[in-house]
This record gives structure tokens, sequence and C-alpha cells, in this order.
């Protein structure tokens, strides 16, 4: 009994209409003992008059249309913002509500994975949950160097960062050389720039910040090392300076997040000939980047945030 039971609906189907179509039995006396209806063994038939068997198999109940669908001219101007800024959903989102849009940010998300245009990780990223402790400005800066790529004029040239952990404001500059009398120079013009009292500086390890690795053990009394040029000026303008465990630069999140943000919308995009076109771009690029909303700030811009927090 269980052999002769229709497998599909497209022969369920069939074994309704076949009869029909053969003049074996009417319609109408069909209709009787049919479970489906009289309407429903019509346009069965119909179906399969045009189609033949093919016409019986089920097709998509998917509506066709959506009212509820986003208009076509949002679509392509979250596409726009996407191409132009590179920003992730939240930014997107921030823009569009300035313009009178209001649409969610995973709607935006959709678009912009349908369009293929989502950053592809090799590897999956890691989550961590980490506890914040609200900061006022000015209370952690980090600060860091970072290669210019390529060389200009034939020199090498180094981006030294400083970033206030709680605003996001930062000071850009560029040098020649990555050596103790740049970074002592920075550290003067980034109290100079910075319109609050910083009270912390945080940096890695490397030789232009600290000989803690490089100078101690090189002293001839290792109780008294000599003091490096940057812990100098941190010691006489009273400004603890903290350093990250060695191999950790994600002690320096800040920073280093805000160094990938300048190789992709700032170095991979620009051309320099001179080293000061250098100096004169990437002091547009960092009043931009100030102006700029970030997720971290709930779409504040770091000068906005300068003017909240006390």
């Amino acid at each position: 009994m269980c052999a002769n039971m229709a497998k599909t609906i497209k022969e369920e189907r069939l074994r309704w209409v076949l009869p029909v179509a053969n003049k074996e039995v009417r319609l109408v006396d069909a209709a009787r003992v049919c479970e489906y209806g009289k309407r429903t063994l019509e346009r069965w038939m119909s179906d399969y008059r045009k189609y033949g068997e093919e016409g019986l198999a089920p097709e998509s109940t998917r509506p066709k249309t959506n009212l509820r669908e986003t208009p076509i001219r949002i679509k392509e101007r979250i596409i726009e913002l996407r191409k132009k800024k590179k920003q992730c959903s939240r930014k997107i989102q921030w823009d569009l509500q300035e313009e009178g849009i209001n649409i969610h940010y995973q709607t935006i998300q959709k678009i912009i994975k349908a369009e293929g245009l989502t950053r592809r990780y090799r590897t999956r990223k890691i989550r961590y949950n980490y506890v914040r402790i609200p900061l006022k400005k000015g209370e952690l800066m980090e600060v860091d160097v970072k290669f210019v790529p390529g060389r200009i004029e034939r020199q090498r040239c180094y981006q030294f960062t400083g970033i206030d952990c709680a605003t996001r404001w930062r000071h850009l500059q560029a040098y020649g050389n990555a050596d103790n009398a740049s970074a002592v120079l920075f550290l003067k013009e980034l109290i100079k720039r910075a319109d609050f009292e910083i009270k912390a500086i945080k940096t890695d390890n490397g030789s232009c910040f600290t000989n803690r690795y490089t100078g101690y053990n090189k002293s001839t009394d290792p109780l008294k090392p000599r003091w490096h040029a940057f812990d100098v000026l941190c010691q006489e303008l009273r400004i603890p300076h903290y350093l990250i465990d060695p191999g950790k630069p994600q002690q320096n999140a800040f920073v280093e997040r805000s160094h990938r943000t300048d190789q992709e919308r700032f170095y991979e995009e620009n051309v320099f000939r001179t080293f000061g076109e250098l100096r004169y771009k990437l002091k547009i690029w960092n009043r931009e980047y100030n102006n700029t909303k970030h997720c971290g700030l709930n779409g504040k811009t770091p000068n906005e945030m300068l003017k909240l927090l006390t």
C-alpha cells in the first residue's frame, strides 16, 4: 500500500489530473471526491495543458514584493557612502540620519553584505569582554610611532601619534627619524596642541620612548641606570609615563586602531612627493579624523566629546 503512495507533491497532483485529462473521469465527478476542491483541480488542469507535468510542480510561496522593502534610492545612497568613506553600518546610519533618513544599522549591514562590500577576514575574530572604566579627558594619553609606507625623497619617514583614551582626540606629526629627539619634540608639541591637561602617558617599549630593555643592562651602575630623555621630560612635566607589557600591542588599543585607519584611509589613497607635502596632508587628515563620528563614542566626534567631558 505504501508503494503506491505519492512521493512528491507533483506526483500527487498528477494522479488527480491524468484521469480528467485522458477523459476517463469528468472533472465534476473528480471534484466531488477530491479533498482539494473544484477550483484547485481547474487550476491544475490549466497548468497541465499549458506547461505539461512541470506545470504541476509547486512554486515558491515567497512574496515577490515587500511593502517594507528599502527604497532603491536609499540602497544606492548606502552603497555610495560605503564605497566613498569605507565606514561601518553604524557610521553610515549616523550619516543618513543627518540627511533625514532613518534606517536600522542591521538593514544597512545586510545591504552592504548583499553587494559584496564587506571585509573578509582570514581568521575568525576573537571578541573579548573588557571592563573599561570611564575616563576624563587628558587622564590617559596613548603615544606611538608608525612607519610611513615607502620612502619620500629617498628617506624613511615616521608618524608620531598621540590619542586621548577618553575622547579619541589625537594629534599627528611626521618626522624624518624615530629617535629620542623626535619623541621629545613630539611630546612638547602634543602638550601645546591639546587644550586640556595631560595627566598620564602610555607608550610601548620602543627605544625612542624608553631604555628599560636596551639601556639598563648597559649601564655601569644597574642600581642607578641612566634615564631616557623621554622619561626625563615626563618627570620635569610631572606626567606619569606608563609602559605596556612587551609583545602586548592590544594594551595600546586606541592608538593601534587609529593607525589601521591611517593605513586604509590615508596612506593607501595618497601619494607624497615631498616631506612637506606629507606634513600638510597629514594635518588635513588629522582634522578630518577629529571631526569623524566614532562607534566607541556612540556617534560623537572627538571634538564634540572634548566639549562634553570635563
